[in-house]
Protein backbone atom coordinates (compact mmCIF):
# COMPACT_ATOMS: atom_id res chain seq x y z
CA UNK A 1 0.00 0.00 0.00
CA UNK A 2 1.33 3.56 -1.09
CA UNK A 3 0.55 7.06 1.05
CA UNK A 4 -0.29 9.43 -1.55
CA UNK A 5 -1.08 12.90 -1.25
CA UNK A 6 -2.71 15.65 -4.02
CA UNK A 7 -1.75 19.14 -3.69
CA UNK A 8 -4.11 21.35 -5.75
CA UNK A 9 -7.20 23.82 -5.34
CA UNK A 10 -9.81 22.43 -7.34
CA UNK A 11 -11.92 20.34 -5.37
CA UNK A 12 -13.76 18.07 -7.58
CA UNK A 13 -9.48 17.15 -8.71
CA UNK A 14 -8.77 16.19 -5.10
CA UNK A 15 -12.16 14.09 -4.06
CA UNK A 16 -11.77 12.23 -7.77
CA UNK A 17 -8.15 11.19 -7.34
CA UNK A 18 -8.54 10.68 -3.74
CA UNK A 19 -11.38 8.42 -4.48
CA UNK A 20 -9.47 6.12 -7.33
CA UNK A 21 -6.47 6.14 -4.58
CA UNK A 22 -8.88 3.99 -2.31
CA UNK A 23 -10.22 2.43 -4.59
CA UNK A 24 -6.82 1.07 -5.37
CA UNK A 25 -5.74 -0.24 -2.17
CA UNK A 26 -3.63 2.63 -0.98
CA UNK A 27 -4.08 6.17 1.62
CA UNK A 28 -4.32 9.18 0.10
CA UNK A 29 -4.50 13.02 1.63
CA UNK A 30 -4.72 16.32 0.19
CA UNK A 31 -4.03 19.87 0.22
CA UNK A 32 -6.02 22.95 -1.36
CA UNK A 33 -2.63 25.71 -1.33
CA UNK A 34 1.32 25.01 -1.13
CA UNK A 35 1.92 26.07 2.32
CA UNK A 36 -0.72 23.07 3.39
CA UNK A 37 0.91 20.33 1.16
CA UNK A 38 4.57 21.45 2.27
CA UNK A 39 3.09 20.86 5.89
CA UNK A 40 1.92 17.64 5.10
CA UNK A 41 4.97 16.71 3.12
CA UNK A 42 7.42 17.59 5.41
CA UNK A 43 5.67 16.28 8.41
CA UNK A 44 4.95 12.61 6.94
CA UNK A 45 6.35 10.47 4.47
CA UNK A 46 4.61 10.19 0.81
CA UNK A 47 5.33 7.57 -1.89
CA UNK A 48 3.97 9.67 -4.56
CA UNK A 49 2.40 13.57 -4.59
CA UNK A 50 -0.28 14.62 -7.40
CA UNK A 51 1.36 18.64 -7.87
CA UNK A 52 -0.82 20.97 -9.25
CA UNK A 53 1.33 23.88 -10.96
CA UNK A 54 -1.28 27.28 -10.58
CA UNK A 55 -2.00 27.28 -7.10
CA UNK A 56 -2.63 29.90 -5.05
CA UNK A 57 -0.07 30.79 -2.77
CA UNK A 58 2.65 29.92 -5.37
CA UNK A 59 3.91 27.79 -8.65
CA UNK A 60 4.25 23.87 -7.93
CA UNK A 61 7.17 23.67 -10.02
CA UNK A 62 9.32 26.16 -7.53
CA UNK A 63 8.80 23.25 -4.86
CA UNK A 64 9.25 20.43 -7.06
CA UNK A 65 12.66 19.81 -5.19
CA UNK A 66 12.01 20.75 -2.10
CA UNK A 67 9.55 17.48 -2.17
CA UNK A 68 11.73 14.92 -3.97
CA UNK A 69 14.06 15.69 -1.07
CA UNK A 70 11.44 15.01 1.20
CA UNK A 71 11.83 12.22 3.72
CA UNK A 72 10.14 9.97 2.01
CA UNK A 73 11.67 11.16 -1.43
CA UNK A 74 8.23 10.72 -3.08
CA UNK A 75 7.63 10.16 -7.08
CA UNK A 76 5.91 13.19 -8.04
CA UNK A 77 2.65 13.53 -10.82
CA UNK A 78 2.63 17.37 -12.36
CA UNK A 79 -1.22 17.99 -12.71
CA UNK A 80 -1.66 20.90 -14.87
CA UNK A 81 -5.12 23.03 -16.56
CA UNK A 82 -2.65 24.14 -19.65
CA UNK A 83 -0.37 22.27 -21.62
CA UNK A 84 2.86 24.26 -21.89
CA UNK A 85 6.19 22.76 -23.48
CA UNK A 86 8.50 24.89 -21.13
CA UNK A 87 6.59 24.27 -17.70
CA UNK A 88 6.98 19.96 -18.74
CA UNK A 89 10.65 20.56 -19.96
CA UNK A 90 11.21 22.35 -16.54
CA UNK A 91 9.05 19.32 -14.45
CA UNK A 92 11.07 16.51 -16.16
CA UNK A 93 14.48 18.10 -16.16
CA UNK A 94 13.26 18.34 -11.78
CA UNK A 95 12.49 14.81 -11.71
CA UNK A 96 9.54 14.62 -12.55
CA UNK A 97 7.67 11.28 -12.96
CA UNK A 98 5.21 12.28 -15.23
CA UNK A 99 3.64 15.47 -16.71
CA UNK A 100 -0.35 15.33 -17.30
CA UNK A 101 -2.70 17.88 -18.67
CA UNK A 102 -6.49 18.48 -16.98
CA UNK A 103 -8.88 16.76 -17.34
CA UNK A 104 -6.81 13.49 -18.09
CA UNK A 105 -8.78 10.63 -17.85
CA UNK A 106 -9.21 8.21 -15.10
CA UNK A 107 -7.11 5.60 -16.91
CA UNK A 108 -4.41 7.78 -17.40
CA UNK A 109 -4.21 9.14 -14.01
CA UNK A 110 -4.32 5.47 -12.89
CA UNK A 111 -1.79 3.88 -14.98
CA UNK A 112 0.64 6.86 -14.04
CA UNK A 113 -0.14 6.15 -10.45
CA UNK A 114 0.49 2.43 -10.59
CA UNK A 115 3.82 2.57 -12.55
CA UNK A 116 5.31 5.82 -10.32
CA UNK A 117 4.54 3.26 -7.17
CA UNK A 118 5.88 0.76 -8.55
CA UNK A 119 8.80 2.66 -9.79
CA UNK A 120 9.04 4.19 -6.03
CA UNK A 121 9.31 0.88 -4.58
CA UNK A 122 11.47 -0.89 -6.89
CA UNK A 123 14.01 2.06 -6.50
CA UNK A 124 13.18 1.44 -2.20
CA UNK A 125 14.42 -2.01 -2.84
CA UNK A 126 17.27 -1.39 -4.81
CA UNK A 127 18.69 1.21 -2.55
CA UNK A 128 18.59 -1.22 0.98
CA UNK A 129 20.66 -4.02 -1.35
CA UNK A 130 23.02 -1.42 -3.07
CA UNK A 131 25.58 0.09 -0.88
CA UNK A 132 26.97 2.26 -2.85
CA UNK A 133 30.78 3.40 -1.66
CA UNK A 134 30.71 7.03 -2.54
CA UNK A 135 33.20 7.56 -0.32
CA UNK A 136 35.05 10.21 -3.31
CA UNK A 137 31.75 12.04 -4.46
CA UNK A 138 30.88 14.99 -1.76
CA UNK A 139 28.06 16.75 -1.75
CA UNK A 140 24.40 16.97 0.03
CA UNK A 141 22.66 19.41 -2.84
CA UNK A 142 19.73 18.36 -4.57
CA UNK A 143 21.52 19.07 -7.89
CA UNK A 144 24.59 16.41 -6.85
CA UNK A 145 21.93 14.05 -5.41
CA UNK A 146 19.95 13.36 -8.48
CA UNK A 147 22.97 12.05 -10.05
CA UNK A 148 23.26 8.97 -6.93
CA UNK A 149 20.51 7.25 -8.39
CA UNK A 150 21.77 7.18 -11.66
CA UNK A 151 25.56 6.05 -10.14
CA UNK A 152 23.70 3.08 -8.63
CA UNK A 153 21.27 2.13 -11.74
CA UNK A 154 24.91 2.37 -13.86
CA UNK A 155 26.77 0.49 -11.59
CA UNK A 156 24.53 -2.42 -10.79
CA UNK A 157 24.56 -2.34 -14.47
CA UNK A 158 26.99 -3.18 -17.86
CA UNK A 159 25.02 -0.70 -20.17
CA UNK A 160 27.03 2.19 -21.46
CA UNK A 161 27.01 5.45 -19.72
CA UNK A 162 27.75 8.98 -20.96
CA UNK A 163 28.76 11.40 -18.30
CA UNK A 164 28.32 15.35 -19.38
CA UNK A 165 29.56 18.15 -17.86
CA UNK A 166 31.29 21.45 -17.95
CA UNK A 167 35.07 21.14 -17.50
CA UNK A 168 35.94 20.47 -13.77
CA UNK A 169 33.04 18.92 -12.25
CA UNK A 170 34.59 15.89 -11.78
CA UNK A 171 33.49 13.26 -14.87
CA UNK A 172 36.56 11.01 -14.26
CA UNK A 173 35.71 10.54 -10.94
CA UNK A 174 32.10 9.67 -11.56
CA UNK A 175 33.65 6.94 -14.31
CA UNK A 176 35.79 5.53 -11.47
CA UNK A 177 32.70 5.57 -9.04
CA UNK A 178 30.69 3.20 -11.10
CA UNK A 179 34.05 1.23 -12.31
CA UNK A 180 34.42 0.65 -8.23
CA UNK A 181 30.88 -0.01 -7.03
CA UNK A 182 30.28 -2.77 -10.23
CA UNK A 183 30.57 -5.98 -10.75
CA UNK A 184 34.10 -5.18 -12.77
CA UNK A 185 35.94 -3.52 -9.84
CA UNK A 186 38.61 -5.88 -9.71
CA UNK A 187 39.88 -5.57 -12.99
CA UNK A 188 41.18 -2.62 -14.82
CA UNK A 189 39.86 0.88 -15.38
CA UNK A 190 41.34 2.10 -18.66
CA UNK A 191 41.31 5.77 -19.71
CA UNK A 192 41.75 7.22 -23.54
CA UNK A 193 42.37 10.78 -23.97
CA UNK A 194 40.67 11.08 -26.56
CA UNK A 195 41.82 14.90 -27.49
CA UNK A 196 45.44 13.15 -28.07
CA UNK A 197 44.39 10.40 -30.50
CA UNK A 198 46.41 11.10 -34.00
CA UNK A 199 44.75 9.79 -37.12
CA UNK A 200 48.62 7.75 -37.63
CA UNK A 201 48.26 6.51 -34.00
CA UNK A 202 44.46 5.81 -33.01
CA UNK A 203 44.98 2.28 -34.28
CA UNK A 204 47.73 1.31 -32.62
CA UNK A 205 47.01 3.19 -29.28
CA UNK A 206 43.52 1.26 -29.21
CA UNK A 207 43.48 -2.01 -30.92
CA UNK A 208 47.56 -2.58 -30.86
CA UNK A 209 49.78 -3.36 -33.51
CA UNK A 210 52.22 -6.54 -34.32
CA UNK A 211 56.15 -6.22 -34.25
CA UNK A 212 57.32 -5.02 -38.05
CA UNK A 213 53.60 -4.35 -38.83
CA UNK A 214 55.10 -0.55 -39.66
CA UNK A 215 58.46 1.74 -39.48
CA UNK A 216 59.13 1.77 -35.40
CA UNK A 217 57.40 -1.01 -34.31
CA UNK A 218 60.03 -3.31 -33.02
CA UNK A 219 58.21 -5.27 -30.31
CA UNK A 220 54.04 -6.45 -30.07
CA UNK A 221 52.29 -4.23 -28.08
CA UNK A 222 48.75 -4.43 -26.44
CA UNK A 223 46.17 -1.72 -27.01
CA UNK A 224 43.79 -0.16 -25.21
CA UNK A 225 40.80 -2.28 -25.88
CA UNK A 226 42.64 -5.23 -25.06
CA UNK A 227 44.10 -4.00 -21.27
CA UNK A 228 40.18 -3.02 -20.90
CA UNK A 229 38.93 -6.65 -21.43
CA UNK A 230 36.54 -7.66 -18.69
CA UNK A 231 37.28 -4.19 -17.04
CA UNK A 232 35.74 -0.26 -17.97
CA UNK A 233 37.10 1.69 -20.69
CA UNK A 234 36.58 5.10 -20.47
CA UNK A 235 36.83 7.74 -23.41
CA UNK A 236 37.62 10.80 -21.98
CA UNK A 237 35.94 14.11 -24.07
CA UNK A 238 34.61 11.57 -26.51
CA UNK A 239 33.48 14.41 -28.43
CA UNK A 240 37.23 15.23 -29.56
CA UNK A 241 37.21 11.77 -31.71
CA UNK A 242 37.12 12.80 -35.78
CA UNK A 243 35.17 10.99 -38.02
CA UNK A 244 37.01 8.56 -38.96
CA UNK A 245 37.91 7.24 -35.60
CA UNK A 246 34.16 7.20 -34.25
CA UNK A 247 33.51 5.26 -37.24
CA UNK A 248 36.63 2.78 -36.22
CA UNK A 249 34.95 2.59 -32.76
CA UNK A 250 31.44 2.47 -33.81
CA UNK A 251 32.09 -1.39 -35.15
CA UNK A 252 34.56 -2.48 -31.99
CA UNK A 253 32.26 -0.76 -29.79
CA UNK A 254 28.88 -3.37 -31.72
CA UNK A 255 30.64 -6.21 -32.08
CA UNK A 256 33.41 -6.11 -28.82
CA UNK A 257 35.98 -7.62 -31.24
CA UNK A 258 39.09 -5.53 -33.14
CA UNK A 259 42.44 -6.63 -34.88
CA UNK A 260 45.70 -5.40 -33.85
CA UNK A 261 47.40 -3.38 -36.76
CA UNK A 262 49.48 -6.16 -38.80
CA UNK A 263 47.31 -9.23 -37.26
CA UNK A 264 45.07 -11.05 -39.34
CA UNK A 265 42.28 -12.05 -37.04
CA UNK A 266 40.19 -10.94 -34.76
CA UNK A 267 40.36 -10.36 -31.07
CA UNK A 268 37.34 -10.36 -28.34
CA UNK A 269 37.50 -7.75 -25.28
CA UNK A 270 34.61 -8.01 -22.82
CA UNK A 271 34.72 -4.03 -21.83
CA UNK A 272 32.55 -2.01 -20.40
CA UNK A 273 32.43 1.54 -21.80
CA UNK A 274 31.75 4.66 -20.17
CA UNK A 275 31.97 7.92 -22.24
CA UNK A 276 32.59 11.69 -21.22
CA UNK A 277 32.54 15.18 -22.52
CA UNK A 278 31.86 18.49 -21.92
CA UNK A 279 30.54 19.27 -25.23
CA UNK A 280 26.71 18.86 -26.61
CA UNK A 281 27.13 15.86 -28.86
CA UNK A 282 23.30 16.57 -30.17
CA UNK A 283 24.33 20.12 -31.45
CA UNK A 284 27.72 18.49 -32.90
CA UNK A 285 25.34 15.52 -34.70
CA UNK A 286 23.76 18.24 -36.09
CA UNK A 287 25.93 19.77 -37.42
CA UNK A 288 27.50 16.43 -39.06
CA UNK A 289 30.88 16.41 -36.21
CA UNK A 290 29.85 13.62 -34.48
CA UNK A 291 28.24 10.35 -35.78
CA UNK A 292 24.66 9.65 -34.42
CA UNK A 293 24.41 6.11 -34.08
CA UNK A 294 27.64 6.15 -32.22
CA UNK A 295 25.76 9.04 -29.85
CA UNK A 296 23.09 6.20 -29.53
CA UNK A 297 25.10 3.73 -28.73
CA UNK A 298 27.03 5.33 -26.10
CA UNK A 299 24.26 6.88 -23.91
CA UNK A 300 21.95 4.25 -23.07
CA UNK A 301 22.67 5.52 -19.50
CA UNK A 302 23.04 9.15 -19.21
CA UNK A 303 24.61 11.22 -16.68
CA UNK A 304 24.69 15.32 -15.96
CA UNK A 305 27.00 16.51 -13.94
CA UNK A 306 25.91 20.04 -12.82
CA UNK A 307 28.16 23.13 -12.14
CA UNK A 308 29.48 24.23 -9.22
CA UNK A 309 27.66 27.58 -9.27
CA UNK A 310 24.64 25.22 -9.50
CA UNK A 311 25.28 23.36 -6.43
CA UNK A 312 26.69 26.26 -3.79
CA UNK A 313 25.33 24.27 -0.70
CA UNK A 314 27.92 21.86 -1.42
CA UNK A 315 30.55 24.86 -1.68
CA UNK A 316 31.28 24.32 2.29
CA UNK A 317 31.49 20.29 2.29
CA UNK A 318 34.04 20.33 -0.83
CA UNK A 319 36.38 22.83 0.98
CA UNK A 320 35.87 20.80 4.40
CA UNK A 321 36.44 17.67 2.62
CA UNK A 322 39.65 18.80 0.77
CA UNK A 323 41.40 20.56 3.82
CA UNK A 324 41.25 17.38 5.27
CA UNK A 325 42.73 15.49 2.52
CA UNK A 326 45.32 18.24 2.55
CA UNK A 327 45.92 18.23 5.77
CA UNK A 328 47.51 14.27 5.42
CA UNK A 329 49.20 15.16 2.36
CA UNK A 330 51.32 17.71 3.77
CA UNK A 331 51.32 16.22 7.37
CA UNK A 332 50.15 19.58 9.18
CA UNK A 333 47.88 20.16 12.05
CA UNK A 334 44.60 20.71 10.89
CA UNK A 335 43.36 24.05 9.43
CA UNK A 336 40.10 25.44 9.51
CA UNK A 337 38.38 28.23 6.96
CA UNK A 338 37.02 31.51 8.49
CA UNK A 339 33.83 32.36 7.43
CA UNK A 340 35.09 35.26 5.28
CA UNK A 341 36.82 32.92 3.52
CA UNK A 342 33.79 31.03 2.89
CA UNK A 343 32.20 34.47 2.45
CA UNK A 344 34.34 35.10 -0.64
CA UNK A 345 33.49 31.26 -1.81
CA UNK A 346 30.08 30.97 -1.92
CA UNK A 347 29.56 34.19 -4.12
CA UNK A 348 32.00 33.17 -6.74
CA UNK A 349 30.88 32.01 -9.94
CA UNK A 350 33.49 28.77 -10.70
CA UNK A 351 33.80 28.90 -13.93
CA UNK A 352 36.53 25.74 -13.85
CA UNK A 353 33.62 23.98 -11.26
CA UNK A 354 34.84 21.78 -8.35
CA UNK A 355 38.70 21.27 -10.09
CA UNK A 356 39.02 25.16 -9.63
CA UNK A 357 37.50 25.48 -6.59
CA UNK A 358 40.16 22.74 -5.37
CA UNK A 359 43.24 24.41 -6.50
CA UNK A 360 42.04 27.79 -5.11
CA UNK A 361 41.51 25.72 -1.62
CA UNK A 362 45.34 24.08 -1.67
CA UNK A 363 46.26 28.17 -2.61
CA UNK A 364 45.18 29.37 0.14
CA UNK A 365 46.03 26.15 2.52
CA UNK A 366 49.61 26.88 1.42
CA UNK A 367 49.58 30.64 1.62
CA UNK A 368 48.58 30.21 5.35
CA UNK A 369 51.80 29.04 6.14
CA UNK A 370 51.83 27.78 9.78
CA UNK A 371 48.76 29.15 10.79
CA UNK A 372 46.03 27.00 11.91
CA UNK A 373 42.82 29.39 9.98
CA UNK A 374 42.56 30.00 6.70
CA UNK A 375 41.10 33.48 5.66
CA UNK A 376 39.86 35.40 2.67
CA UNK A 377 43.36 37.33 2.74
CA UNK A 378 44.71 33.93 1.92
CA UNK A 379 43.26 34.55 -1.43
CA UNK A 380 45.60 35.43 -4.40
CA UNK A 381 45.09 38.98 -5.23
CA UNK A 382 43.91 38.23 -9.22
CA UNK A 383 41.56 35.77 -7.79
CA UNK A 384 40.06 38.47 -5.33
CA UNK A 385 39.72 40.90 -7.66
CA UNK A 386 38.05 38.29 -10.30
CA UNK A 387 35.79 37.73 -7.31
CA UNK A 388 34.92 41.33 -6.26
CA UNK A 389 34.06 42.19 -10.41
CA UNK A 390 32.07 39.16 -10.37
CA UNK A 391 29.92 40.12 -7.58
CA UNK A 392 29.80 43.54 -8.98
CA UNK A 393 28.36 42.08 -11.60
CA UNK A 394 25.59 40.18 -9.58
CA UNK A 395 24.71 43.36 -7.86
CA UNK A 396 24.57 45.64 -10.57
CA UNK A 397 22.25 43.16 -12.75
CA UNK A 398 20.14 41.79 -10.00
CA UNK A 399 19.45 46.32 -8.97
CA UNK A 400 18.87 46.50 -13.35
CA UNK A 401 16.53 43.36 -13.45
CA UNK A 402 14.65 45.29 -10.34
CA UNK A 403 13.18 49.03 -9.72
CA UNK A 404 15.28 51.87 -10.72
CA UNK A 405 16.15 52.42 -7.54
CA UNK A 406 17.07 50.77 -3.92
CA UNK A 407 14.58 53.23 -2.64
CA UNK A 408 11.77 52.58 -5.04
CA UNK A 409 12.71 49.11 -3.84
CA UNK A 410 12.40 49.47 0.11
CA UNK A 411 9.47 51.52 -0.27
CA UNK A 412 7.77 48.58 -2.70
CA UNK A 413 8.80 46.38 0.30
CA UNK A 414 7.11 48.47 2.76
CA UNK A 415 3.77 48.65 0.91
CA UNK A 416 3.65 44.85 0.78
CA UNK A 417 4.20 44.08 4.48
CA UNK A 418 1.85 47.22 6.01
CA UNK A 419 4.59 48.44 8.27
CA UNK A 420 5.00 44.94 10.01
CA UNK A 421 8.25 44.64 9.35
CA UNK A 422 9.12 47.89 10.43
CA UNK A 423 7.69 47.42 13.36
CA UNK A 424 9.02 44.01 14.05
CA UNK A 425 12.45 45.86 13.76
CA UNK A 426 11.51 48.41 16.01
CA UNK A 427 10.76 45.95 18.17
CA UNK A 428 13.60 44.06 18.37
CA UNK A 429 16.24 46.78 18.13
CA UNK A 430 14.72 48.12 21.54
CA UNK A 431 15.14 45.37 23.32
CA UNK A 432 19.09 45.68 22.57
CA UNK A 433 19.40 48.84 24.03
CA UNK A 434 20.63 49.52 26.89
CA UNK A 435 21.28 52.27 29.05
CA UNK A 436 23.76 53.35 27.09
CA UNK A 437 24.37 52.66 23.64
CA UNK A 438 26.16 50.67 22.47
CA UNK A 439 28.93 50.57 19.67
CA UNK A 440 27.30 50.20 15.92
CA UNK A 441 29.97 47.29 15.50
CA UNK A 442 28.24 45.70 18.85
CA UNK A 443 24.77 46.94 17.89
CA UNK A 444 24.65 44.87 14.20
CA UNK A 445 26.57 41.50 16.36
CA UNK A 446 23.44 41.80 18.88
CA UNK A 447 20.87 42.16 16.23
CA UNK A 448 22.60 39.51 13.80
CA UNK A 449 22.44 36.50 16.55
CA UNK A 450 19.04 37.47 17.99
CA UNK A 451 17.69 37.33 14.54
CA UNK A 452 19.19 33.71 13.75
CA UNK A 453 17.65 32.61 17.23
CA UNK A 454 14.51 34.10 15.85
CA UNK A 455 14.76 32.38 12.95
CA UNK A 456 15.06 28.78 14.63
CA UNK A 457 12.67 29.54 17.33
CA UNK A 458 10.11 30.22 14.54
CA UNK A 459 10.88 27.65 11.92
CA UNK A 460 11.60 24.79 14.48
CA UNK A 461 15.19 24.41 13.14
CA UNK A 462 14.06 23.37 9.59
CA UNK A 463 17.21 24.48 7.72
CA UNK A 464 15.46 24.82 4.22
CA UNK A 465 12.70 26.74 5.48
CA UNK A 466 15.40 29.14 7.20
CA UNK A 467 17.44 29.15 4.12
CA UNK A 468 14.24 30.50 2.17
CA UNK A 469 13.33 32.83 4.63
CA UNK A 470 15.88 34.60 5.50
CA UNK A 471 18.27 34.63 1.62
CA UNK A 472 21.47 33.05 3.71
CA UNK A 473 23.42 30.36 1.66
CA UNK A 474 23.76 26.95 3.64
CA UNK A 475 27.53 27.50 4.29
CA UNK A 476 26.48 31.52 5.50
CA UNK A 477 24.41 30.61 7.38
CA UNK A 478 26.22 27.87 9.60
CA UNK A 479 29.21 30.09 9.88
CA UNK A 480 27.39 32.14 11.42
CA UNK A 481 25.78 29.85 13.97
CA UNK A 482 29.56 28.77 14.85
CA UNK A 483 30.49 32.96 14.78
CA UNK A 484 27.76 33.10 17.94
CA UNK A 485 27.69 30.22 18.99
CA UNK A 486 24.34 29.07 18.61
CA UNK A 487 23.66 25.37 19.06
CA UNK A 488 20.33 24.23 17.20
Amino acid sequence: MGRILIIDDDVQVCETIQSLIVRSGHEGDYAQTLSRGMDKVETGIFDLVFLDISLPDGNGLDFLSRIKESSGQPEVIILTGKGDDDGAELAIQGGAWDFLVKPSSIKQISLSMSRALAFHAEKKNRAQLVALNLDDIVGKSPEIKSCYDLIAHASGSDANVLITGETGTGKELFARTIHDNSRRAKNNFVVVDCASLTENLVESTLFGHKKGSFTGAQADHKGLIHLADKGTLVLDEVGEMSLSVQKSFLRVLQERTYRPVGENKEFKSDFRLIAATNRDLEAMVAKGEFRQDLLYRIQTIHIILPPLRSRSGDIRELTDFYLRRLRTQYGVPPKVANSDFYDVLDNYEWPGNVRQLFNVVEQAFVASGSGNTIYAMHLSDNLRIKMAKSNLKKTESSLSAGSDSLDENLAQEAGKNDGSIESTVSAAASDLFSSELPSLKIFKGLAEKKYLEELLRRYHGEISVILDVSGLSRSHFYALLKKYEISY
